[in-house]
């Protein structure tokens, strides 16, 4: 769903690199206003799908319109990239002050001295780097360095920001804070931003808007809780971090409750598909429970299985746990919940899973 007016539009646009199609995407809006992430694994295809739409390549079919006039027709491409931003994730910094560097937009357009001034003040206040002004760009931390790329970006206050997997070189709290920083940036200014990442948690964090891609083609186009809750395929479930993916084959539908047949084992999930047809289903790792063998199964879920614990992963404050209840199943739980349980590799546990808390993908 498109937020508003679309400001840009882009119709068949395809990308054909020695004999392979590299790009092909039939229809693509972004609304005025709109924040839009592109989400992809490397090699999807996002950074082209970003350069196409900045009219950065020379060969490509395809119309792009920006605020309804055709690129390259009704406006010419350099004129386009007027109205546009863009930042990489290698900042492209020039050999010059960090001031000179987020004026050099300004300077190409020409704007008034005194202008420049206050403008590029504004937007070194906005990403912390007033302090900075004076420092040879190129001496810069990369944090720092980027915090300058993004400031000369909004300096010239497009109509389209686009980023380029803009925090991929940066160590963590240094990515957490220049997010926290950009976020509100890009509210307060309203501008309409269109970023691409491979990283689901900073497309959730910053997105109104998700469009997965895939070998140069869209998969999924929704909101972030639609694309994280219900995703369309297996691809776009495993992308967006669900853990435990089976194939099964309905026996029976009632009351809105289907009863699937995996590895022989028959899993109570919320859907709808036709008996005998076949599904896929998704079940996130947080939504599954573990408790004791020597404890009879208390739960109000309606799967509940007996494990093997085949695998443990530390990821700091929790534990994954991979378990064989004659099909993979992963859970997340808590350290303090791992040492009570005595989990390790070897032990039976029990499951539990609600049969609301999976998603069924017909297939």
């Amino acid at each position: 769903m498109v937020k508003d007016r679309p400001i840009l539009e882009a119709k068949n646009l395809r990308i054909d690199r020695m004999g392979v199609t590299t790009l092909d995407i039939p229809s693509f809006k972004v609304g005025e206003g709109e924040i839009l992430s592109i989400i992809g694994p490397n090699g999807a295809g996002k950074s082209t799908l970003l350069m196409a739409m900045c009219h950065l390549f020379r060969q490509f079919s395809g119309i792009i319109s920006f605020k309804g006039k055709e690129v390259g027709r009704d406006i010419s491409p350099s004129e386009y990239r007027r109205h546009i931003g863009l930042v990489f994730q290698e900042p492209l910094l020039f050999n010059t002050s960090v001031f000179e560097n987020v004026a050099s937009g300004l300077k190409f357009r020409r704007i008034d001295k005194r202008n420049i001034e206050k403008i590029v003040m504004g937007n070194l206040e906005r990403f912390g780097l007033a302090p900075l002004r004076n420092r040879p760009a190129r001496t810069l931390s990369g944090g720092e360095a980027q915090r300058v790329s993004l400031a000369r970006a909004f300096a010239i206050n497009p109509d389209i920001l686009f980023l380029d997997e803009p925090f991929s070189s940066l160590d963590a709290p240094t990515k957490d804070n220049l997010i926290y920083d950009l976020e509100k940036v890009i509210k307060d200014s309203k501008v309409t931003t269109i970023f691409a990442t491979h990283e689901r948690d900073e497309a959730l964090r910053l997105s109104e808007r998700i469009v997965v891609i895939n070998n140069g083609r869209m998969v999924q186009d929704g909101a972030p809780e639609e694309v994280m809750n219900y995703p369309c395929n297996e691809f776009v479930a495993s992308f967006m971090g669900v853990e435990t993916i089976l194939s099964g084959v309905v026996l029976k539908e009632e009351g809105g409750i289907l009863t699937v047949s995996v590895s022989g084992l028959n899993i109570e999930a919320v859907g709808e598909a036709p008996i005998d047809s076949k599904v896929i289903l998704c079940i996130k790792p947080e939504g599954v429970f573990l408790y004791p063998v020597s404890i009879e199964a208390q739960s109000s879920a309606r799967n509940n299985f007996m494990g093997e614990v085949t695998r443990i992963v530390s990821s700091g404050f929790y534990q994954k746990v991979y378990l064989n209840c004659g099909f993979p199943l992963v859970a997340y739980i808590t350290n303090a919940s791992a040492k009570s349980l005595g989990v390790k590799e070897g032990i039976n546990i029990r499951a539990s899973f609600k049969a609301t808390s999976i998603h069924v993908i017909k297939v």
